[in-house]
């Protein structure tokens, strides 16, 4: 017992919880980005880390586009993407990932994730927003739901296994409105 009066406060001042509250009590203290454990159950460190690979994932896919979109994923990766056809392997990946960031903006943001039992495979969803031109010069925006599912390479690094997409659904009062 007293061993593990000695070990609490170290438990303690480690977690997720007390950085919050610590946050609350000192304004100067930032808590670690990312979802609340205190209102988030499934939220953990394998989250923490998924989430932290997608954050990297997604700000050099807005640095330097579609060539930095296909470097993060594994060599017979797959892409599912709503109305077009299944891309199997990072080379016809990186045949259709040609896009500049100066003509096309993707940016997403996870919801949530879960990291599997053995630590060397995960998955995240959330929603993407992407800006390009149609053909006429018109700005565009399309929304959607993504969910990437990340496996740990032989080389110890993290490279996508999937990543799949589908356009936002229609808002629950739209499908039915007349014109």
């Amino acid at each position: 017992m007293r061993r593990f009066a000695l070990l609490f406060p170290c438990l303690l001042l480690a977690s997720p919880i007390f950085s919050i509250a610590r946050a609350q009590l000192d304004p100067a203290a930032k808590p670690a980005p990312g979802p609340n454990p205190l209102t988030n159950p499934s939220y953990s460190t394998g989250v923490s880390f998924l989430f932290d690979l997608e954050a990297k994932f997604a700000a050099d896919t807005a640095k330097r586009g579609g060539a930095a979109f296909e470097q993060w994923f594994a060599d017979d990766a797959v892409t599912l993407n709503n109305g077009q056809a299944t891309v199997i392997g990072r080379a016809a990946i990186a045949a259709d990932a040609t896009w500049s960031p100066a003509d096309y903006q993707l940016t997403w943001t996870p919801d949530g994730g879960r990291m599997g039992p053995g630590g060397d495979m995960g998955f995240t969803w959330g929603h993407f927003e992407s800006h390009f031109k149609d053909r006429d010069g018109t700005p565009k925006t399309k929304t959607g739901r993504y969910m990437t599912v990340w496996k740990k390479q032989a080389d110890g690094t993290w490279k996508v296994a999937l990543d799949a997409s589908n356009d936002e659904p229609p808002k629950k009062d739209d499908c039915c409105k007349l014109p």
